[in-house]
């Protein structure tokens, strides 16, 4: 009888299996975001009309037909030996063309998604920081960010490393300049 060997299994390798793995209750998500497991409950109603008011926006005004995703996982580049980040924005957009949704796994490489989107809801801070820097690190050209708390629209943008080089901020209820694929501007006075 032959032994067999095993490459013995990094920290990094344990987390991603034991995440993989994880059932949720029904409604909540489980994301991998540097290296820690974060579960966040069914989201309010408010937070989910500020999400339906940008998508219809982005689906009329839009120059390019953009698809829409809403919760769809996104395996993402992370730093250090923190395994691959695995996020689920609130929102994806991706050019209709690419049918980039289609014959998707749950987990989704992020090849192709134009912008991602998050509304703050229990854990804002994620939002605002840890999510941010996923995103840049996966290379997505925009990331919107509806912060209630502060009362904001932030659009981040030219990503480069672990952050986004540029933003705009702009207080909820005036318009924010979305560049193209989208180019328009995107209202915001019913988001109050």
């Amino acid at each position: 009888m032959t032994a067999m060997t095993h490459e013995p299994l990094s920290q990094a390798d344990v987390l991603l299996e034991g995440f993989l793995a994880l059932e949720t209750p029904e409604g909540f998500r489980a994301e991998l975001i540097e290296g820690e497991i974060v579960v966040t409950p069914p989201p309010d109603g408010d937070h989910e009309d500020c999400i339906g008011l940008i998508v219809t926006q982005v689906i009329r005004k839009s120059r390019t037909d953009m698809q829409f995703s809403g919760n769809k996982g996104l395996r993402l580049k992370s730093g250090g030996a923190c395994p691959k980040n695995h996020a689920i924005p609130d929102g994806t957009f991706a050019p209709t063309s690419l049918r980039l949704y289609r014959g998707a796994d749950s987990w989704m490489p992020c090849d192709g998604v134009a912008l991602v989107l998050e509304v703050t809801s229990t854990k804002p801070q994620a939002d605002r920081s840890a999510k941010r820097r996923c995103y840049a690190l996966g290379g997505i050209p925009l990331y919107l960010l509806v912060d209630r708390e502060a009362s904001s629209i932030t659009l981040f943008s030219d990503p480069e490393g672990d952050d986004y080089r540029e933003h705009r901020t702009r207080p909820l209820g005036k318009p924010l300049s979305l560049p193209e694929p989208f180019g328009f501007d995107l209202d915001t006075a019913d988001f109050l």
